[in-house]
């Protein structure tokens, strides 16, 4: 096994792997998330496009691995993990919630290959700041912020010892997110569009309409009813706004 290809089966998950040349979404987890957030997606989206989930170091089967946290070392690592994926003749398009929605944005800038379309949901563009200090609270404060989401089932996160297992990823991507501070450059060529729930404390309508100023290409913003992970509660909707997206970006889907 080369030593592209031992790294990209690290980060890389193919969940239904496609016989025919698809169009290929790479899904980006949210803080605290992994690959497997993404199933349910990928199953809705087998017979059109190959979801490859990413999975963050520190959970699930990498939780022996050291945690990244920082956006820049995330995105760098993704790239690389992607490179023996990218084909110029088949389309592949970045679709990230949340934190993910930044390393998506990341990874776009970094590829060889540049995109066919960024879809970034639940997360305000990537200029726009706030102060927000969630990694530095204790774990009470931490497990209370997750709760608070509603993105991991409740019964779980009454478990200590799964909490406990949770916390530390956690903790390490909002360190990762509360400290990314986005690096002038030149907009993106491909089209973003922009999901997100309109009861989303973490993205005001303002927000998400301002990641219309990281592309020269087309943007789009879509809202449903719901709060942060209000794509848990819009699965086809979303599952359809994504193949919309795809469709319009490359002609497939």
């Amino acid at each position: 096994m080369s030593t592209a290809s031992a790294v990209s089966d690290t980060w890389i998950r193919r969940f239904h792997p496609a016989a025919d040349r698809v169009p290929r979404l790479v899904a980006l987890p949210h803080a605290g998330g992994s690959a497997s957030f993404w199933f349910p997606l990928s199953a809705a989206l087998k017979e059109r496009v190959e979801v490859l989930g990413v999975q963050y170091p520190g959970r699930q089967d990498r939780r022996a691995e050291p945690l990244i946290d920082d956006i820049d070392t995330l995105a760098e690592r993704i790239t690389e993990a992607l490179d023996p994926w990218l084909d110029e003749r088949l389309p592949l398009i970045l679709f990230g919630h949340s934190m993910g929605a930044v390393l998506g944005f990341e990874v776009a800038r970094r590829l060889r290959v540049p995109p066919a379309a960024l879809i970034a949901s639940g997360r305000r563009a990537p200029d726009r700041q706030r102060e927000e200090r969630l990694h530095l609270l204790d774990d009470a404060g931490l497990a209370a912020e997750l709760r608070s989401m509603s993105g991991t089932d409740a019964s779980l996160l009454a478990n200590d010892e799964v909490l406990q297992m949770v916390l530390p990823a956690l903790r390490a991507d909002y360190r990762a997110i509360e400290t990314y501070r986005c690096t002038p450059g030149a907009p993106l060529e491909c089209p973003i569009t922009v999901l997100v729930g309109d009861r989303d404390p973490k993205v005001t309508m303002d927000e998400a309409t301002a990641w219309r100023d990281h592309t020269n290409g087309a943007f789009a913003l879509h809202t449903f009813t719901g709060g942060h992970f209000y794509l848990t509660d819009h699965q086809a909707a979303v599952t359809a706004r994504i193949t919309d997206a795809i469709t319009a970006a490359t002609g497939q889907g």
